[in-house]
């Protein structure tokens, strides 16, 4: 996934997040609908000025909107996650707060 897409998947995700609809945003960061639709399908990218008024308008830091590593494709989390798990096998203690979570976060299913 391209720089485009993921930063426009997190608007997206951002703005459902806060309620708001695709005009309603629009309309707030001074951009037409169409230019918003297209940031948030990753075709187009947006200036640095749209970027200002988009963190301002979600009321989020720079650091949460361009924070995008979670929005991998499921199989390419999952395999991580598995990596990075494996490399607790030197750190019990580590290790054992994963599994809490873990085990916690899954005993719905």
């Amino acid at each position: 996934m391209s720089i485009k897409q993921l930063l426009g998947k997190k608007i997206k995700k951002i703005r459902q997040q806060r309620g708001l609809t695709q005009e309603q945003l629009s309309e707030k960061i001074d951009i037409s609908l169409r230019g918003l639709s297209g940031i948030e399908r990753g075709v187009n990218f947006l200036t640095a000025e749209t970027l200002d008024k988009i963190i301002d308008v979600l009321n989020i830091t720079p650091d949460e909107l361009f924070c995008v590593e979670h929005l991998k494709d499921t199989e390419t989390l999952a395999d991580e996650l598995i990596e990075k798990i494996k490399l607790l096998k030197n750190s019990p203690e580590k290790l054992e707060e994963v599994y809490k979570v873990v085990k916690a976060m899954t005993s719905e299913f």
